[in-house]
């Protein structure tokens, strides 16, 4: 990304957050990917495009459900100061209010996997939430469960973390309104995804407080960064399942005999690829719409 007239305020695995005003800013996707907490060397063409592309969709789909952060995507309609940058910000950028973040992950499972299976073979259950006896990889649950998280920095683990402990960091009138709206944006993506033949396994989520106090959805809402999604087609509890997402690249990196440290190996042109081909197609299987016409709209 070239330098933009703005002051950088943060720069994570994968975004990078602009000042614009006192009241407005500039969320822009890169084309990095990370993987076991690293940043690799290798990125993948067009992955922030798709990363912002479904956010936009997702905000659409749920302004019902929570209101969110969203200004604009349209680059046409970013201030003067960065109609220069237009070709490099398109599709990978967001205009934003400004939020006052919660400092909490908030996260839906409706699927074990992952760190939440870990927990369900140590205690039964994830987060203090106790689940059935008998369940594996992949396993629907009863019903899909809030197990929030503490917000880690770049290159650390997020840790799961009790919903008393949230209670305890946030209040108990808070810590109810994010379970409750991290619940319905899970649910409602997930009847969403089901309707195009994919599996919302789990999400992760950011909630802020907009200048009024009113708690908004921020960062980026369900995309294959953000939430596991499975083909239904695919789906077989008892083992790893195929998604849209970059398990291809984890799967290449575990055979590759990576020590999992810094900076990590530089990826075949075909791991690249076929990556690229899964953001793209979920993309495509969510929306309905052409990639391509999302880089042409923005």
């Amino acid at each position: 990304m070239t330098d933009l007239p703005l002051r950088l305020i943060a720069k994570g695995k994968v975004r990078e957050l602009y000042e614009v005003d006192d009241e407005h800013l500039l969320l822009v996707a890169s084309d990095r990917l990370s993987a076991y907490d690293i940043v690799l060397p290798t990125g993948v063409p067009d992955k922030g495009a798709v990363l912002t592309g479904l956010s936009v969709w997702w905000f659409e789909q749920l302004a019902d459900v929570v209101p969110n952060h969203l200004v604009t995507a349209r680059t046409a309609e970013f201030p003067a100061v960065l109609q220069p940058f237009a070709a490099e910000l398109r599709g990978r950028s967001m205009l934003c209010r400004r939020l006052e973040m919660v400092p909490v992950e908030c996260v839906a499972r409706g699927y074990l996997t992952g760190s939440g299976l870990q927990d369900y073979r140590q205690t039964g259950g994830i987060c203090g939430e106790q689940l059935p006896p008998g369940l594996e990889d992949g396993s629907r649950l009863p019903a899909a469960v809030f197990t929030p998280a503490t917000k880690a920095a770049v290159g650390d683990h997020d840790e799961n973390v009790s919903y008393d402990a949230v209670v305890q960091a946030v209040g108990a009138e808070l810590a109810a309104e994010l379970r409750r709206l991290t619940l319905a944006v899970y649910d409602r993506g997930a009847s969403l995804a089901a309707d195009r033949g994919i599996l919302l396994a789990d999400t992760k989520l950011e909630l802020g407080h907009d200048r009024s106090g009113a708690l908004v959805l921020g960062d980026e809402v369900l995309t294959p960064d953000s939430s596991r999604f499975w083909p239904a087609d695919g789906w077989q509890p008892g083992r790893a399942q195929p998604s849209y997402d970059k398990q291809y690249v984890r799967d290449w990196l575990d055979a590759s005999g990576w020590d999992r440290t810094a900076p990590g190996p530089e990826l075949p042109e075909d791991v690249v690829e076929r990556t690229r081909a899964k953001y793209v197609e979920a993309y495509e299987r969510l929306t309905g719409s052409s990639f391509d016409s999302w880089l042409r709209e923005s």
